[in-house]
């Protein structure tokens, strides 16, 4: 490892930005507002998407920003609490969130450190090593992360500001506010209410802390087929489990990942000017195909001779028998000590506490779109309709006007705006398109300070001595 090629890399960065003179010079107004200082964009979320938002923000002048996590240092997203992968499924290659700068891709940053010869021999990039590599992103690109920073209430002002109200620090008041909050971002985990009826000892979803020690020498059931499912039916097995059933709904295992075999820049720019019933189209076709888990994943299960797969087999209920829970199917029941189920998200905003106050005025999708006849879906129908730059819209004109300063770069984006806020591949064309938004829309509230400063600029060119006299 070479502690000289990483500071050799950042000089080039620093040179690279010097060259291109970034970040640009800030040029937002300064704001207070009963005495407080006003933040110009908070950001709620530091995991990768987060760190790409505010990264892009500096970048186009905006730096008074806070970004507020309330994981600890170095344990925002998902990389190193509940993700259970060994490797990332993304190529290696992808620029990620490096936003345009061939300094700052994983890639540089790891044969800064291992050398080209490392590289070319690395397969895909271990889960721990990405989240060492957003640390060090987050560092050279001066990130203003705050952590165990709680914001327990969103509270919309008639002043057209937010309000953050904070469990255990003072509030702050932003002018624009950043949701990069992830998978869940604007709900909460799936639990099937089968299990909702059940002692929760007994069961945990996949999204959660899990002791998987505790399972050592116990039987273990997970339902779903997704990558979650593998990985974690992965550890258990790994980590001593005595048996472990697999329990998918499907007959197959989904075997094409649909969305990549289309994967182009056409993709990342062209999804959001698409026809509504065309976004449509093209994400229930997805869903409806859904994505496999990846190879690596599921030969990580296989290889235990102990582990069962058992495909056309959903789960029909669930009960507690001699200590144990029982899973009934269509091919009978099954006795397991604990059950993981790997059923993904929703959203659901009213789910979320610190939502409460603008879940009642987000538009959504079923507000104003009716889902075309064979092609329902509730995960759409419950997708925020988001304008251009991934701001709320109000369901009734002028009932939040605040709410198209609050801007959802999560999951829940996709059926607006293309795969553009969590994965890896485009992550950085949405946080231009982000950043270049929420610029455009501060100049405009604030032009007549900027007509202002125009009209006091002095600065002469011509000094009245350039044409002597004859």
């Amino acid at each position: 490892m070479s502690g000289a090629g990483l500071e050799a890399l950042e000089a080039r960065l620093r040179q690279d930005l010097e060259w291109l003179e970034l970040p640009a010079k800030p040029w937002v107004p300064e704001m207070v507002v009963d005495g407080r200082p006003v933040t110009d964009v908070a950001v709620i979320g530091a995991g990768m998407a987060g760190l790409a938002a505010s990264a892009a923000l500096r970048l186009e002048g905006i730096d008074r920003q806070r970004v507020l996590d309330r994981a600890g240092p170095g344990q925002e997203g998902p990389w190193v609490t509940y993700a259970r992968m060994e490797t990332l499924r993304s190529p290696k290659g992808l620029a990620g969130p490096a936003l345009g700068f061939g300094a700052l891709t994983f890639r540089a940053w790891f044969e800064a450190q291992f050398g080209a010869a490392a590289w070319e021999a690395l397969g895909k990039i271990p889960r721990a090593q990405w989240m060492e590599y957003l640390n060090w992103y987050r560092r050279v690109m001066a990130v203003p992360v705050e952590n165990a920073a709680h914001v327990s209430l969103i509270r919309p002002r008639a002043d057209g500001l937010v309000a953050l109200e904070r469990r255990d620090a003072p509030g702050i008041l932003c002018r624009r506010l950043i949701l990069a909050t992830g998978r869940d971002g604007l709900g909460a985990e799936y639990v099937p209410p089968m299990a909702q009826r059940v002692d929760r000892r007994f069961w945990a979803h996949s999204r959660e802390e899990i002791d998987f020690a505790a399972l050592r020498g116990k039987r273990v059931g997970v339902v779903g087929a997704g990558a979650s499912a593998m990985d974690n039916a992965a550890t258990a097995l790994e980590t001593g489990a005595a048996s472990l059933d697999l329990f998918v709904r499907r007959k197959a295992l989904p075997r094409v990942n649909k969305f990549t075999g289309i994967g182009s820049q056409g993709v990342v720019h062209g999804f959001a000017g698409l026809p509504d019933e065309w976004k449509w189209r093209f994400l229930h076709y997805v869903g409806a195909a859904q994505t496999p888990p990846p190879r690596d994943s599921t030969m990580r299960v296989s290889r235990h001779p102990h582990a069962r797969l058992h495909l056309a087999c959903p789960v029909t209920g669930l009960r507690e028998m001699d200590g144990a829970l029982v899973v009934e199917t269509p091919q009978g029941e099954f006795t397991v000590d604990f059950l993981i189920l790997a059923t993904g998200f929703h959203a659901a905003m009213e789910t979320r506490p610190e939502l409460a106050l603008i879940a009642p005025h987000v538009r959504l999708w079923r507000d104003r779109f009716p889902a075309p006849e064979g092609m329902e879906s509730e995960e759409l129908s419950s997708s925020p309709d988001l304008a251009p730059d991934f701001s709320f819209q109000e369901k009734v004109e002028g009932a939040c006007p605040a709410l198209r300063h609050i801007h959802a770069f999560n999951y829940p984006a996709t059926l607006s705006h293309g795969k553009l806020t969590g994965d890896i591949p485009a992550i950085s064309a949405g946080a231009r398109r982000l950043a270049q938004g929420i610029a455009r829309s501060l100049f405009v509230e604030d032009r007549e300070t900027h007509f202002e400063r125009l009209v006091a600029y002095e600065t002469p060119e011509l000094l009245g001595d350039e044409w002597p006299e004859r």
